[in-house]
């Protein structure tokens, strides 16, 4: 009888062990796994809070100086070297002025120069005639004193000849009609073979700095300040609006700030100039849409994935399961460290618990 039970009494000390084995394994098991992140509020109490009243308005894209690029000399345009849209830099060679006067007169002063040189070097031989006869006493003094005159008189006259040889020189160094500042060339106004005058426009320059110039409506003239924060669209007018999507707040807009605020209105409405990053691009005299500040008002704001569109109605769910159906308005960004989101304007009231809803 023993003898038979003795696997029974075997199996049971096998299976305590494995067991003790499984028991001693989970652990292990479970200090492997990824400790739990943060979990995210899954409610939230509504409470108004202030908000940017956000304007569109239209901008257009200008160039804080615009310089021209002027002749200083009159002629004939040579060598034009730049188009409408070039780059240039301080200094960089635009056109070319010919006079050809100038080369002529240059030649008719080197003439003038060596026949004051020949004059001179014949009053240097009688200056030193005069000097030997005086010193043997046989010439007057009167004669030396004429000799020593005529000297000084044509080397005087030398230097005023090469004098004016250098002005005709640096006229013709002033040909070359040289960019003012760097920037994007707007316009040009001369072609080969055109004939200019002193001061002629050759082209028109906008400098490297481009801002937005804003106008708005009197009414907003008391809400633009020095620092206000813009927000720009795209390109080409392109309709697009102040987004809330994930993660919350962030816009796909650029922004800028207001950076000069005209004092004088014009034509009713109030100038305003914002520095916005990245116009080097742009056209001057582009229009773009931006959003500003025109005050702030009280909104409920409400992450915009929390809210379940069906059947064309948007619904928020409330804390107590069920459902209340709420009218959206417009996006609201993400401003001065205020998360963004979708604005309710009515279907909630302050103190409202709203939950996430499943499945987000």
């Amino acid at each position: 009888m023993s003898r038979r039970s003795s696997p029974a009494r075997l199996a049971a000390p096998l299976a305590l062990a494995l067991a003790l084995l499984c028991v001693a394994g989970f652990p292990s098991l479970s200090r492997a796994q990824p400790a739990p992140q943060a979990e995210v509020p899954a409610s939230i109490t509504i409470q108004p809070r202030p908000v940017e009243d956000l304007k569109a308005v239209f901008a257009t894209v200008e160039s804080v100086h615009e310089t021209l690029a002027r002749t200083r000399i009159g002629g004939t345009i040579a060598e034009l070297k730049v188009k409408e849209g070039d780059k240039v830099t301080t200094g960089q060679l635009l056109a070319t002025v010919r006079d050809p006067k100038l080369p002529l007169q240059i030649v008719s002063l080197d003439a003038r120069i060596q026949a004051l040189q020949a004059q001179q070097h014949q009053a240097e031989l009688e200056l030193d005639r005069a000097q030997r006869l005086r010193a043997s006493g046989t010439g007057t003094q009167q004669r030396l004193d004429d000799a020593q005159s005529a000297v000084d008189v044509a080397r005087a006259q030398i230097a005023a000849m090469k004098a004016e040889r250098a002005v005709v020189e640096q006229q013709l160094r002033e040909g070359e009609v040289l960019a003012p500042a760097n920037g994007r060339i707007l316009q040009v106004k001369v072609i080969d073979g055109a004939v200019v005058v002193p001061g002629e426009t050759v082209a028109s320059i906008a400098t490297e700095t481009y801002v937005l110039r804003l106008h708005l409506p009197e009414r907003h003239a008391r809400f633009m300040h020095e620092g206000d924060p813009v927000l720009v669209g795209n390109r080409g007018l392109a309709p697009a609006a102040p987004q809330a999507t994930a993660p919350v707040g962030e816009t796909a807009l650029k922004r800028g700030t207001v950076r000069q605020v005209y004092p004088e209105l014009s034509g009713g409405q109030v100038v305003a100039d914002a520095t916005v990053t990245g116009l080097g691009d742009f056209f001057v005299g582009e229009r773009v849409r931006v959003y500003v500040a025109t005050g702030t008002r009280q909104a409920i704001v409400v992450p915009p994935d929390w809210i379940v569109r069906r059947f064309g109605t948007d619904f928020l769910r409330l804390a107590d399961g069920s459902e209340t159906p709420v009218q959206v308005g417009g996006p609201i960004p993400a401003l001065d460290g205020q998360p963004g989101g979708i604005e309710v304007l009515s279907g909630l009231k302050p103190g409202d618990v709203i939950v996430r809803p499943e499945g987000v």
